[in-house]
């Protein structure tokens, strides 16, 4: 069956859909040594390529989970030497499926498959995850009703409700669907608290502890466990 060419380029791994319609916006890519347009449908004998490379057609995705460390950056920058580039394997592939900043650990999921990428990166699919926080005084019950109430503007956005749970005295469990940018250090920062660890232990209900990974660690999934209860 003839597959879309954006569509096409996302299964097999290079980039998102949406990405992919740019590259072909811009003539990066090629069908039979044509320039690709984006009604192309795309059959198992075409070639395509990008930027002058023959895109490989993949039998199997891959998922996997990773234990990022505190200091690398999510960016796959091959100039940075932070970049997680370095750490991934380097005969498949893979992109993470959303992003801790560089200060922050924990769990982030790594594919082959655009499609997955797209799917759980888009806002309308309220993934949740969960983080755990620690601060640099005492939390108090105004706080968490607070962060939990939604509201904290994060530049031209407000937060939604969520779910806050004080562990102890500096430290608690929050769970977001919503995604912006360095957002618990900044809903922390506008209530006057500064966060000094920052740990992500949960996406969906594929738990961190559960997968027993060490920092810099990952260890290949099936894509179903997302949707297993912990």
């Amino acid at each position: 069956m003839a597959i879309r060419l954006a569509k096409y380029i996302a299964q097999n791994g290079y980039c998102s859909r949406k990405q992919a319609s740019r590259l072909i916006e811009i003539g990066a890519v090629q069908v039979n040594n044509r320039a690709a347009n984006h009604i192309d449908h795309i059959e198992p004998s075409d070639i395509v390529t990008i930027f002058g490379e023959v895109l490989p057609q993949l039998t199997k995705h891959h998922y996997f989970a990773f234990y990022k460390p505190i200091g690398i950056d999510c960016k796959l920058l091959q100039h940075d030497p932070t970049s997680l580039l370095h750490l991934l394997p380097k005969d498949i592939r893979l992109f993470p499926v959303g992003r801790l900043d560089k200060d922050s650990h924990g769990l982030i999921l790594l594919t082959t498959d655009g499609d997955f990428y797209h799917q759980l990166n888009h806002p309308e699919h309220h993934q949740e995850k969960e983080y755990l926080v620690t601060v640099n005084k005492t939390l108090t019950a105004e706080f968490q009703n607070k962060m939990a109430s939604g509201g904290i503007p994060i530049k031209d956005k407000l937060t939604q409700p969520c779910q806050v749970q004080i562990i102890n005295e500096q430290q608690f469990k929050i769970t977001l669907t919503q995604g912006l940018n360095r957002q618990i250090r900044r809903m922390a920062k506008y209530l006057g608290y500064y966060v000094t660890d920052l740990k992500r232990i949960r996406i969906a209900e594929l738990l961190l502890t559960k997968l027993e990974l060490k920092e810099g660690e990952m260890v290949e999934i099936d894509k179903d466990m997302l949707n297993k209860k912990p």
